[in-house]
């Protein structure tokens, strides 16, 4: 028996890998991948990619996409509400198992898999547990490309941002970042690999950076940063 399958689709190289990994396993069945885009930016919620790269890259793996649009700033209710419609759904046309592409966020995992076991479904975790420096690498030795996209402030400065990942990159992090992000120093826009039919063509834009309050420090000057480009999809 083969699970009827969705896949949570980030855009990134972690997400690229775990759906390879799902991929080559015969009990799964990945029939559609989902994203959840910011309908007033026109972006993705996850890593800030413009609508029409990911458009673009699912075109490139020639996968179907379900999208799930969410308002300018929503809330953890209208998350709820729109993820639940959409689960319910997803449940009615067969599905029964939900993949992603975490690594070792306990907390976020136990959270999707209360949100999914409350309408009888099951997540799936490809590369749960791999140790991140060895999954990276395997990555690239597959043959995988990946851009960084949007990178902490803490760690990085403006110059990061738009560096193609290479074994080089990797061993030249600073001390304290995961070797794949995981704990959200860096995210990505996986651009070709085993499981593209073809590249995806970008250009790359304007880079800015963008302060965050902290909303859990008593201090009024608490406040993280993330520096972002933006990549543009290249007209062939």
């Amino acid at each position: 028996m083969r699970y009827k399958t969705f896949f949570n689709w980030s855009t990134g190289k972690d997400s690229a890998f775990a759906l390879y990994t799902l991929l080559q396993q015969d009990q799964y069945a990945v029939d559609t991948l989902i994203t959840t885009v910011n309908s007033h930016y026109d972006r993705v919620t996850m890593h800030g990619l413009r609508n029409a790269l990911m458009y673009a890259q699912v075109e490139a793996l020639d996968m179907p996409l379900k999208v799930i649009e969410l308002p300018e700033q929503p809330d953890m209710e209208t998350y709820s509400k729109v993820m639940n419609t959409t689960l319910q759904d997803l449940k009615a046309d067969g599905f029964t198992h939900s993949a992603f592409g975490d690594i070792f966020l306990e907390d976020l995992r136990t959270y999707r898999e209360q949100q999914l076991a409350a309408l009888d479904l099951k997540a799936v975790f490809p590369i749960w547990k791999q140790d991140t420096k060895t999954l990276i690498h395997e990555f690239l030795d597959l043959g995988f490309k990946t851009i960084v996209v949007a990178a902490s402030a803490t760690y990085f400065d403006a110059n990061f941002v738009g560096t193609i990942i290479d074994h080089d990159f990797i061993e030249n992090l600073p001390k304290g970042v995961d070797p794949c992000g995981e704990n959200g120093e860096f995210h990505t826009f996986c651009f070709d690999g085993p499981i593209f039919k073809k590249p995806v063509p970008f250009t790359l834009g304007e880079t800015r950076y963008q302060s965050y309050k902290n909303p859990d420090s008593e201090a009024t000057t608490s406040e993280s940063g993330f520096w972002f480009i933006d990549l543009c999809l290249e007209k062939t």
